[in-house]
């Protein structure tokens, strides 16, 4: 079974890093796609910068799991003859995570000017499971209306809105609340925060 994530150029490249280790622990095949913006941000609050020449294993070293280098998939996000832009290629579903608001109004409006919009628009053509996770504070009307937009046409909206009912300690635990809720939303098993009652 194969993902597709999308990470983009706002605040929060935490969350994706993330979901790529649980997902690449789980053993699922992962197509990675990091807009240029996504790459600046990532380099910013991470400290990461992988060599494209090499994106593949630099990215597997940095993730931490092993065996990820068999399993993950890198595009550019430029790359509109990659095969997660094809309805016939299949996939499970796409996360994009963090979503700026740029990524979002250009999947709202249904752009396919890169790979990453290209991708989302043909998961939500193909029916298959499209997560988004919103990263911007406060959020503006065109915001909330292209939010409505892309659940309308079959997206879930996941925020970036920890909880703390499970009294978190870290902020790694804080993370692990919203990349257990994407992958509530994904149907794959998890045990990354305590659930209510």
């Amino acid at each position: 079974m194969e993902y597709i994530v999308a990470v983009t150029g706002a605040s929060g490249s935490i969350y994706g890093k993330r979901i790529l280790q649980i997902l690449l622990e789980h053993g699922f095949n992962i197509s990675l796609i990091v807009s240029e913006p996504g790459k600046l941000v990532v380099a910013h609050e991470l400290g990461f910068s992988f060599d494209e020449a090499d994106a593949v294993t630099s990215l597997a070293n940095w993730l931490g799991v092993p065996g990820a280098e068999k399993l993950l998939k890198y595009y550019r996000d430029d790359d509109l003859m990659a095969p997660v832009c094809s309805g016939s290629y299949t996939t499970a579903g796409m996360v994009i995570v963090p979503c700026s608001m740029a990524t979002l109004g250009a999947v709202a409006s249904g752009l396919s000017s890169s790979l990453i919009e290209r991708t989302a628009d043909v998961v939500l053509k193909e029916s298959r499971r499209l997560i988004i996770v919103p990263r911007e504070t406060p959020l503006n009307r065109i915001h909330i209306r292209n939010l409505l937009v892309v659940e309308e046409a079959g997206a879930k909206i996941v925020p970036a809105m920890p909880a703390f009912y499970h009294n978190p300690k870290t902020i790694d635990e804080i993370v692990d609340f919203i990349v257990g809720k994407v992958l509530d939303q994904l149907g794959v098993k998890h045990d990354l925060f305590a659930r209510w009652g």
